[in-house]
């Protein structure tokens, strides 16, 4: 079937039914975060004291929704998008190390390729390794970071965004004019340890009253170097510098924002990534310097529409093509050919229709279609060019009163699989079961109890089914199973110490059956990846947060979150039956406070992940101790010559602990930051 033939049937398939209806609102346009570009206005007012904290959380979402935006981002002590989520309850990030190490997200123990990532709503994916580093999206450009389990808590979304497990979107900043103005100018500059110079620009302008420009760029140099203590035979033997940690990298983004008709909108944005790092590697066997090196090029182009036809219906249309090169060079590992040198070329086609009907202004009905094509191409040695054809849809129905919302969808996928030399390709076909609700029990309005019960699936990444002497293209998906439930309650005064109270609660149960583990063959060198492993996961997430507001109009933030988890191989026959899965630990939180006083803030982090173990195998020589940190930041805002200027410095591992994210990846110790931005 040829590739136009398979874009008309989507488009076919995609058509929207459209129901008589009696119109109302549209629950999608009311809870909408984006404004039209001329309607934002100022008007000058008296001083008026905010004293409520903002809430790192959806009350009303019946999926747990964990969210950081605006401020209580500068309140990190983050330089990237991996550094903030690590506040979130739940998360595993795997961190290799330094500012150049590659750093990706393992959400409720369910592996990194359960996790969907989202950019500006469009799907950030590797079909090659399912791995997306988290490390390369800098938060000078993010408005905000939003985590789900499960999926976001809106049924007018692609399809793609409701088959994982659990999904991160990132939202890039969106142009906003104050009246008579029609530029924005923001320029930051931060340095400090491992030799950081990074400086950054985001320039937005309008250009009419629908229609603005975005551009954004950003440079990061850093040599990586650091001390860290090496341990053997249980004591510290000594203390060595970390080698080979360098990175050169420019981000450079632009988005032109327009407004269609009366109330939609569109978005065509280009984004460009390129870098070279060293790869510091393990250290073992008393090797303390590496020399492997790795590229990577990453471009995509994105458009995005939505838009109103009816006063009952809404249509969402995306398309992009994006095209990543990387390139991993390890001299010391010789080949026939000499050092082994390997790139990756991978291709992606993705175009998504969603339409959503209103039937009455208490329910609305959507069906999200999706279709993608991916290639990889490689200079290895019997690669057989895969690609994939992906065919996803999910029909949705959400019915929502003013104490209860209930949503319903099934999903269904078919994923065809075609090579061009050495194996035969495989199709899969795939339906999955969704149920949500939120619940309000009492008159308090902000208490609401929630569940869900979610099936979904990953399919295997090139890596596991073709790299050579390692794939096994037989390979079946990985099936996931969660159920949750849990409770939110927020409460604000506006007199007295105690100004508001957040919280936040879920336990949940998930399963993974026909997990991908990789399985010695012949020899060392040649594995096989096979279906043979199944996890049991069991955990408890709890979230608060406390505003204060002191004497002397001292304004006080605390955010504490703690998690309870314990998953374990359930794998009948297995040998580790019964044993704790890899870097999962039983006990983790983080606790962040705020205090701000005129145009000063000073901010502290901690956060703490308990002991866990480096293999399947629970025994002493795998097991890796707890660790923690403290980090703290002071920050000023105010205004020079008229700018509007914000200047901090930020100390983190303030206690400088050595310790290990990923064993035998030395974390750094203490280390400093300065950072500068000047608004024109």
């Amino acid at each position: 079937m040829g590739l136009w033939v398979r874009v008309g049937i989507l488009l076919l398939i995609a058509l929207p039914t459209i129901l008589p209806a009696t119109y109302a609102q549209n629950t999608t346009k009311k809870t909408s975060t984006e404004e039209p570009l001329d309607t934002l206005k100022v008007y000058t007012i008296g001083e008026v004291v905010v004293t409520a904290s903002r809430h790192r959380f959806n009350v009303e979402s019946p999926m747990p929704a964990q969210i950081l935006s605006g401020a209580e981002l500068q309140k990190l002590n983050s330089f990237s998008v991996a550094d903030a989520i690590r506040y979130f309850s739940g998360v595993q990030l795997k961190d290799y190390g330094g500012i150049g190490g590659i750093k990706t997200i393992n959400v409720r123990s369910l592996g990194s390729a359960h996790t969907a990532v989202f950019y500006d709503g469009m799907s950030v994916g590797n079909a090659q390794n399912g791995q997306v580093d988290l490390g390369r999206y800098s938060l000078d450009n993010i408005e905000a970071i939003e985590l789900y389990n499960g999926h976001k808590s809106s049924i007018f979304q692609p399809a793609r965004g409701f088959f994982s497990s659990n999904t991160l979107f990132l939202r890039s900043k969106t142009p906003y004019f104050s009246e008579g103005k029609n530029f924005h100018i923001k320029t930051t500059f931060k340095t400090g340890s491992f030799g950081l110079v990074n400086p950054s620009v985001l320039y937005q302008q309008k250009l009419t009253s629908k229609l603005a420009l975005s551009a954004s760029s950003e440079w990061v140099k850093a040599h990586g170097r650091y001390e860290y203590r090496y341990r053997k035979d249980g004591g510290y033997d000594t203390t060595a510098v970390r080698q080979n940690g360098d990175i050169t990298a420019l981000r450079t983004e632009l988005t032109l924002h327009a407004k269609v008709g009366e109330a939609g909108r569109a978005t065509l944005k280009a984004y460009s990534y390129d870098s070279e790092r060293g790869l510091p590697g393990a250290i073992v066997a008393n090797r303390f310097s590496h020399t492997q090196r790795q590229w990577d090029r990453n471009l995509f182009v994105h458009g995005s529409l939505h838009k109103s036809f009816l006063k009952n219906h809404d249509l969402l249309a995306n398309i992009k093509f994006s095209r990543d090169y990387s390139r991993y060079l390890d001299p010391d590992y010789k080949t026939d050919k000499g050092a082994l040198d390997n790139k990756y070329y991978q291709n992606e086609l993705y175009a998504s229709l969603v339409n959503q009907v209103s039937i009455y202004e208490w329910w609305n009905i959507s069906l999200a279609t999706d279709f993608s094509m991916n290639t990889l191409d490689a200079n290895l040695y019997r690669f057989p060019y895969p690609t994939r054809y992906s065919y996803l849809g999910a029909l949705s129905s959400q019915i929502k009163w003013e104490r209860l919302d209930i949503q319903a969808s099934i999903l269904g996928g078919y994923i065809d699989e075609q090579v061009k030399y050495y194996q035969q390709g495989d199709s899969r076909k795939v339906f999955c079961p969704v149920v949500a609700a939120s619940v309000q029990p009492f008159n308090t309005k902000h208490f609401r109890i929630r569940a869900f019960y979610k099936e979904s699936f990953r399919m295997p990444t090139f890596n596991d089914l073709y790299y050579t002497f390692v794939g096994n293209s037989s390979l079946r998906p990985e099936y996931t199973t969660q159920y949750n439930m849990g409770a939110t309650w927020i409460h604000n005064e506006s007199t007295g110490l105690l100004r508001s109270v957040s919280m936040q609660a879920d336990v949940y149960y998930n399963r993974v059956k026909d997990k991908i583990v990789a399985m010695p063959s012949s020899n060392l060198f040649r594995w096989t990846m096979m279906n043979i492993g199944e996890v049991e996961v069991k955990g408890l997430e709890a979230n608060t947060n406390l505003g204060f507001r002191l004497p002397a109009k001292v304004f006080l933030d605390l955010g504490l979150s703690y998690t309870n988890q314990k998953a374990i191989d359930i794998t009948q026959g297995g040998t580790t039956y019964g044993h704790k899965i890899p870097y999962t630990p039983i006990h983790s939180g983080t606790l962040t406070a705020s205090a701000q006083w005129n145009s000063l803030q000073l901010n502290y982090s901690f956060i703490y992940t308990g002991e866990r173990y480096s293999q399947k195998a629970n025994i002493p020589v795998n097991y890796v101790q707890p660790w923690y940190t403290h980090d703290m930041a002071l920050a000023w805002e105010g205004k020079v010559l008229r700018l509007p200027v914000r200047a901090g410095i930020e100390v983190n591992n303030l206690m400088n602990q050595y310790y290990d994210v990923v064993l035998n990846f030395p974390m750094p110790g203490r280390s400093s930051r300065f950072n500068l931005s000047i608004n024109f």
